[in-house]
């Protein structure tokens, strides 16, 4: 049986991967801050801890762990990242700091670290139609805002640690991965669990107006949370030791996502765009190296994967 830590546990991307890691037979301890909010955790063992201390994060890795997946962020939508840099920078750097050196310490196998597309530089991402990103196009370096700046560089120290210790790291990039049991209120959540919650509220209370900031043709794309546990998964079990993006590659505007969850609650809306942080004006994955190197790409449609998580906040909305 292999043994895999899993921090950010607690969290959207953590909670799901731990259930599929015990589906493989992995023996599986989870650590966060706090528990899953949504439904009881998958892991064998769950540890209550804040990682920006050092001596949590050695005892977390702690244990003789086949397989690190360093989850754990001060994170939300732009709802959250655009007024909290400091908060985000500080208490980010501090985890990646201390995670990376503790498990090296403990002898940990192998370590994956959860970077993001945000680490791109926003020259790139200043129109809608947006060429496709790639893993090469992140330097010369210029990130839209400190979450970016913060995990570009911890990318930077996992990759100089496999080059000074010989010490196994692997680096993701996420594109906006979306689904069921995230946070869908509360000004963390992310655009598609936001939409989803007003098109709910919309069609419980019959009042077909939803707010979306700025004019809406901002684009992006959109990963659904079963695909992103998979590739993590499979990223891990690769060679490839340079930062991989891992997404969908189909752009669409955030009008247009409003529109597809409106088609799912069976009703019609009116846009409202008012004033509020929006990010850069267009980003895409580019899937090239992706399927290249792991000979797999994400294949749940955006659609699909919609109706399931509206399905599933359209719930929580209703019963709270």
């Amino acid at each position: 049986m292999k043994k895999a830590l899993i921090t950010g546990a607690g969290g959207f991307i953590g909670h799901h991967l731990a259930k599929y890691l015990k589906h493989k037979n992995y023996f599986v301890r989870g650590v966060d801050i706090k528990k899953p909010e949504y439904e009881k955790t998958a892991c064998d063992e769950f540890v209550l801890a804040d990682l920006r201390l050092w001596d949590n994060c050695l005892r977390a890795t702690q244990g003789g762990f086949d397989e690190v997946y360093a989850l754990a962020a001060d994170m939300g939508g732009m709802g959250f990242t655009a007024f909290n840099h400091a908060q985000i920078l500080h208490n980010n750097s501090l985890m990646d700091i201390h995670t990376l050196e503790a498990a090296r310490q403990n002898k940990c196998k192998r370590y994956l670290y959860s970077s993001s597309a945000c680490v791109y530089p926003r020259q790139m991402q200043a129109d809608p139609e947006v060429v496709p990103l790639k893993e090469s196009d992140v330097y010369p370096a210029m990130p839209d805002d400190a979450y970016g700046w913060q995990k570009l560089i911890s990318e930077r120290l996992c990759m100089h640690y496999s080059e000074d210790y010989n010490f196994e790291t692997r680096i993701v990039r996420f594109h906006n991965i979306f689904g069921p049991l995230g946070t869908w209120e509360g000004g963390r959540e992310k655009v598609p669990a936001a939409l989803c919650r007003k098109v709910a509220v919309a069609k419980l209370r019959n009042t077909p107006e939803i707010e979306i900031w700025g004019d809406g043709e901002q684009t992006r794309s959109f990963c659904y949370i079963d695909d992103c546990v998979e590739g993590i998964y499979k990223l891990m079990q690769s060679d490839h030791k340079e930062p991989l993006n891992l997404g969908q590659d189909r752009m669409i505007s955030i009008n247009e996502l409003a529109g597809i969850i409106a088609n799912i609650a069976g009703i019609k809306i009116q846009i409202k765009h008012i004033q509020g942080p929006q990010g850069v004006r267009g980003r895409n994955s580019d899937n090239t190296l992706l399927k290249q190197v792991l000979g797999w790409e994400p294949a749940i449609s955006l659609e699909e994967g919609l109706k399931r998580a509206y399905a599933w906040i359209e719930d929580q909305v209703r019963w709270p």
